[in-house]
């Protein structure tokens, strides 16, 4: 029985007729691009923070040539700090494309300007890291879709890793995520361990869950903060990019270890079998995603038809771990992101950040830790951008 991924053929012919290139360095010299002083803010300088609400970090090179500063797909040479806004769109040579507003800030000023809009705030943090085949410009729009959706109150940060946002870079994205995890992994113990966050809801897309879980084993690991203390509390898996096996045999062992449930930490996985692109992955990799259901052992498959139960299959039950299974109410030309496009999986998704464990719209299965969200027809298609917030100013009815 050999059933093969859509995407297979594709990807397999456009590689061997070159299409799949390498990374370009460019046609500008990478120093050339941080040389301007407002790459490198000195402590106490200004910026319009009323303007530029959200947080950022990244290891995207950054270019301070022009008057707009932009994030490129390069690697940076640092860590870098700084704000945005919700993205909108700029001239260039005629031609509108979109843009965010961002200004670089003093690492300094940066954690402290943090620390007040936490205080503020009762000491959360939403920390979002993003997946394959971004732009600084599309992780931003989707931060600030996260910040409108869930009304968080305390600060948004976005982690901006260097993805390339093209289709064919998956392995270009997957190695630069690699190089990543000693960037993120710093930043994230640095920010559990201030004494002012009393609580990090982690949201992570695709690739993005790579970085996080060993960042939170890490963490864990390493905390100044009391033995018996988490403030790592709420991690969000939307359509992870992981193997189902390698993250069933480890999470339990560090991540989601027995003292860390006792502590109140959980962990939401959003998954679906209509996921094209977790559906390509698996044919690259050879064995299923975590945040696809695709039975990979065709006797599992044949149990659960003969039981007459949905053929689908799921990380084991561990404590702390529910799975959303969002397949009948997929979105997109890919279902990659029903957690950004489909109004189920929104409503769901910002009920989970307001630390709501239970829903009364989640359809139980045969296994305890799994639900099933279902069509609503009180909620045609066409409802889901306004629904779900991707429009900024919509409201809901």
């Amino acid at each position: 029985m050999k059933r093969h991924s859509p995407w297979m053929a594709p990807l397999a012919a456009l590689s061997l007729a070159g299409c799949i290139t390498p990374v370009d360095y460019g046609d500008v010299r990478h120093a050339d691009y941080v040389a301007d002083a407002r790459c490198a803010p000195k402590a106490g300088e200004q910026i319009a923070s009323e303007a530029l609400p959200l947080f950022f970090v990244t290891s995207r090179l950054p270019d301070c040539r022009t008057p707009a500063i932009t994030l490129t797909r390069h690697r940076g040479n640092a860590l870098r700090y700084g704000r945005f806004a919700e993205p909108r769109e700029m001239h260039a040579k005629e031609k509108k494309r979109p843009g965010t507003p961002v200004a670089f800030e003093n690492e300094s000023d940066w954690w402290r300007a943090l620390e007040e809009e936490t205080d503020r705030r009762h000491g959360r943090i939403l920390l979002y890291v993003h997946g394959y085949r971004e732009t600084f410009d599309t992780t931003s729009k989707d931060a600030a879709q996260i910040a409108r959706m869930t009304g968080f109150d305390g600060p948004v940060i976005q982690y901006s890793w260097p993805s390339q946002g093209e289709v064919l870079k998956y392995v270009v994205d997957e190695t630069n995520m690699y190089h990543d995890v000693r960037h993120f992994g710093s930043f994230l113990r640095t920010l559990a361990d201030r004494p002012w966050v009393k609580e990090i809801v982690i949201v992570s897309h695709s690739l993005g869950a790579r970085l996080v879980i060993p960042a939170v084993a890490a963490a864990d690991r390493l905390s100044r903060r009391a033995a018996r203390e988490t403030n790592i509390s709420n991690i969000v898996l939307a359509s992870p990019d992981i193997d189902r096996e390698t993250f069933e045999r480890d999470i339990r062992d560090d991540v989601l270890a027995p003292e860390r449930i006792e502590r109140g930490r959980h962990m939401t996985i959003y998954t679906s079998l209509r996921d094209k692109a977790l559906a390509a992955s698996r044919a690259l990799h050879g064995y299923p995603r975590l945040g696809s259901p695709y039975c990979f052992d065709p006797f599992k498959a044949a149990d659960l038809k003969a039981k007459g139960v949905p053929e689908r299959c799921y990380p084991a039950a561990i404590p702390g771990l529910t799975v959303i299974d969002t397949t009948d109410v997929s979105r997109g030309s890919t279902g990659h992101s029903n957690f950004l496009r489909s109004a189920p999986v929104c409503r769901d998704f910002v009920d989970v950040v307001a630390d709501k464990q239970t829903r009364p719209e989640r359809a139980a299965t045969h296994l305890p830790h799994v639900f099933r969200l279902l069509p609503d027809p009180a909620t045609p298609k066409e409802r889901d951008d306004i629904l779900c917030k991707r429009i900024p100013d919509a409201e809901a009815p």
